[in-house]
């Protein structure tokens, strides 16, 4: 793997469990493989906690009174549940380019090299080739050679003004949105890391609770931020930049959060707010993750969707899922990797397997043609 940056941690993949016996060595392990009689035992759980689904009637309330349910969780948590996510850097350094341009050249040669099926799984596609590299060049400041004609176009993009009136940002030259804020777990490192004086940070929430805790942090610049409460389903609301305006969207478990059949519209609408070249990061929870496999009968609303106990809901994905959602919204794969973990309490001798999808997706320079 390639160096870390400034003493953070190595993207994951690094650490590899060669021997069992030594499992309780360190807290977590990577890249870890499933037998075939654990893929099996998990999807026979998952069958049978899915049986018993959850009644229309409370569906009903789940969908209507979701700003509810997580407006109280934050009223309960406030900052304490989520750490803040310094790991960002390291997985996704588009969010703070300058600092790592660097290490953005020795990672996409790193992932070539490194893209072999015991690290990544069969699906996973490959890395950036060289014409995604060239695609998705502009918005991220990467230091790469164009051929004349890509030039040309990227040349002519780039002097495009947004048109538009003034609004939160308009005079930022790089401009990241985060989708399911929370508390601010995410954003807060961004300004914090992120040194660019052109950059602004948009974040918005289902939850008016979380919003105002991001207003009320001491950390929180309204020169640099623009915190605002929104419903990602909402077809009639809008957002407060205009279309084409934003280099970084990013989605750290929050897709998971709502309604299966709404996320395709969401990621839609999402794309058309990204420059060309832009790019769209996610996080979320993969097929027969723990957390799914612990759900108990009467906690399924549909398939590998669930209510957790305080009322908010969880969707597993696959990456095929993932990949469908995003290139159906006229984005491009760079990366679509599973990261199968094996957490480890040392204390109570417990492991957990934990499986997240991490993925972006770039949107052209030049709009796909029929």
């Amino acid at each position: 793997m390639a160096a870390p940056v400034d003493g953070k941690r190595q993207a994951f993949g690094s650490r590899f469990l060669s021997d069992p016996a030594n499992v309780f060595r360190h807290n977590a392990w990577d890249n870890v493989e499933w037998s075939e009689e654990q893929a099996a035992a998990a999807a026979k759980k998952v069958q049978e906690n899915s049986a018993q689904r959850v009644c229309p009637e409370r569906q009903v309330d789940y969908e209507v009174n979701a700003h509810k349910y997580w407006n109280d969780f934050y009223k309960i948590h406030e900052n304490g549940f989520f750490k803040d996510r310094h790991w960002l850097f390291t997985e996704f350094p588009e969010l703070a380019p300058t600092q790592n341009e660097n290490y953005l050249k020795d990672l996409h040669l790193e992932n070539k090299r490194n893209e072999v099926p015991e690290c990544r799984s069969s699906d996973s596609g490959p890395d950036l080739t060289i014409k995604e590299q060239h695609k998705c060049s502009t918005s991220l400041g990467h230091k790469i050679q164009k051929p004349p004609v890509e030039e040309d176009v990227t040349q002519k993009l780039s002097h495009l003004m947004v048109c538009t009136d003034d609004f939160p940002g308009s005079s930022a030259t790089y401009r990241i949105l985060e989708v399911g804020c929370g508390v601010g777990n995410t954003v807060f490192p961004i300004l914090q890391t992120n040194s660019d004086p052109g950059l602004f940070v948009y974040c918005c929430d289902f939850s008016s609770t979380a919003i105002e805790l991001v207003q009320t942090n001491s950390e929180y610049d309204p020169s640099r931020c623009f915190a605002f409460v929104h419903d990602l389903c909402d077809e009639d609301q809008h957002y407060p930049m205009p279309k084409e305006s934003l280099d970084v969207i990013v989605l750290i478990f929050v897709l998971s959060a709502i309604v299966p059949d709404k996320m395709q519209k969401a990621i839609s609408r999402l794309s058309k707010l990204l420059k060309p070249g832009g790019m769209m990061l996610l996080r979320d929870y993969g097929r027969y993750d723990m957390a799914q496999l612990r759900f108990k009968k009467g906690q399924c609303l549909s398939g590998n969707f669930y209510v957790r106990g305080d009322g908010t809901r969880v969707y597993f994905f696959t990456q095929d899922e993932l990949d469908a959602l995003f290139t159906t919204a006229g984005l491009e794969k760079v990366q679509n990797l599973v990261d199968r973990r094996l957490q480890v309490n040392r204390g109570k001798q417990l492991t957990m397997y934990r499986v997240w999808i991490q993925c972006k997706y770039c949107k052209p320079l030049v709009p796909a043609t029929s």
